[in-house]
């Protein structure tokens, strides 16, 4: 892939890459502009590996998650809401954001299952879609998806 091919490319997809990072750092916008640029150096180092036989989005996205559970420590999964909210009311920026109550549940509910549903509600994946970016069974991402669901109608009281 050249490397004009790659900006066009990224040009296309970075905003959708963009959600979906902020949506698993649970409405961090710093940290998921860190791991957006990681991943965005990452893809371009091994752009000549893409063999264009998928979507592009979709190995972005795979890429975009490998780097997010790498740096899963910066964006920590918190007990309860109270906790989060501990967390967020402390980031001035963040704590006006649009969708706080659901990125404070989305911060509640462990790695996988976050992922899971960010990518099948928010990006629209299917099943198979999802287990390929997150290399599990179709089997398992159905079942982070009904525990993920579970949780947040938990704790957003729906």
């Amino acid at each position: 892939m050249t490397r004009e091919a790659f900006i066009t490319l990224v040009e296309r997809e970075q905003e959708a890459l963009r959600g979906f990072l902020l949506a698993l750092c649970c409405g961090n916008k710093s940290d998921a502009d860190d791991l957006a640029q990681d991943s965005l150096v990452k893809a371009y180092l091994s752009s000549a590996g893409y063999q264009e036989k998928g979507r592009f989005r979709s190995w972005m996205f795979k890429i975009a998650y490998n780097t997010f559970l790498n740096h899963k420590a910066s964006c920590r999964t918190m007990d309860t809401l109270d906790e989060a909210r501990q967390l967020i009311s402390s980031q001035s920026a963040e704590s006006c954001f649009e969708h706080q109550s659901l990125y404070l549940a989305l911060r509640t509910l462990p790695p996988k299952e976050r992922s899971a549903i960010t990518l099948f509600y928010l990006n629209g994946y299917n099943i198979k879609e999802i287990a390929t970016i997150t290399d599990t069974s179709e089997d398992a991402v159905k079942k982070q998806l009904s525990r993920g669901r579970d949780k947040l109608k938990a704790r957003l009281e729906l």
